[in-house]
């Protein structure tokens, strides 16, 4: 079983990748509970972007992804040694094309993958990006691994959010409509929808990001993962 994408099947991927001198694999997991640790606190499971794009019109898509997951949690050591072999491969198809291997492995999950590869050693050569919920990893990764911390507006998370704001991390923020306000949690907001690689570096901003996925666009004033961003203007 093939593991990485290599070819910018992501609508996100492919958009970062009119950078033009980096080409970016990424791993797609059917999220769970386990791989996704603070889904519960945050409230995004039922929301997550799992079923945006052609997985909300192919089912095989959501089988692909479930088959890895499935590989991943029933014998993890197989599952990573494929893996390792897919990055060793994917780094030498980018030194034969001059560009930059950038990885991003968490592209529906939240793995703490720098416990389970050598990053710095072994794969030195290639530039690792994430989303993720855990604000106890922001800075605790090694230097080619940067993480964008994800917000919920759940009570029970704002511990979370509380420690992410005191760090240089870019927070994203998922917000119903098309146009964002122009602060957010007392930094300003830049439209994520355009480039991961240009979000990943972009500081202590808001990260604005729209809502996707047929269940996610159905307002509900219940669940806070996703802000109104049409009050926030309305009231501004």
């Amino acid at each position: 079983m093939k593991l990485l994408d290599t070819k910018g099947g992501n609508t996100k991927v492919a958009k970062s990748m009119k950078h033009g001198d980096v080409r970016i694999a990424s791993l797609s997991l059917e999220p769970t509970k386990k791989l996704c640790p603070f889904s519960d606190v945050a409230n995004c499971f039922d929301k997550c972007i799992k079923k945006s794009g052609f997985a909300a019109i192919f089912d095989t898509v959501t089988r692909a992804r479930q088959a890895k997951t499935d590989w991943f949690e029933l014998d993890p050591e197989a599952f990573l040694a494929q893996l390792r072999k897919e990055l060793h491969n994917f780094i030498k198809l980018c030194r034969k094309q001059g560009v930059k291997p950038v990885v991003r492995l968490n592209t529906f999950s939240d793995v703490k993958w720098e416990e389970l590869l050598d990053m710095e050693g072994e794969f030195a050569e290639i530039f690792f990006y994430d989303y993720t919920k855990n604000a106890k990893r922001l800075g605790a990764t090694p230097t080619n691994y940067k993480l964008m911390f994800s917000y919920s507006g759940e009570e029970r998370y704002q511990k979370h959010v509380r420690k992410a704001l005191e760090t240089s991390t870019p927070m994203t923020v998922v917000f119903y409509g098309d146009t964002f306000p122009e602060t957010f949690m007392g930094r300003r907001v830049i439209d994520g929808d355009v480039s991961d690689i240009d979000n990943v570096f972009a500081g202590e901003v808001v990260v604005g990001l729209r809502a996707k996925g047929n269940d996610a666009k159905v307002y509900d004033p219940s669940n806070k993962f996703i802000v109104d961003a049409r009050s926030l203007i309305a009231s501004a």
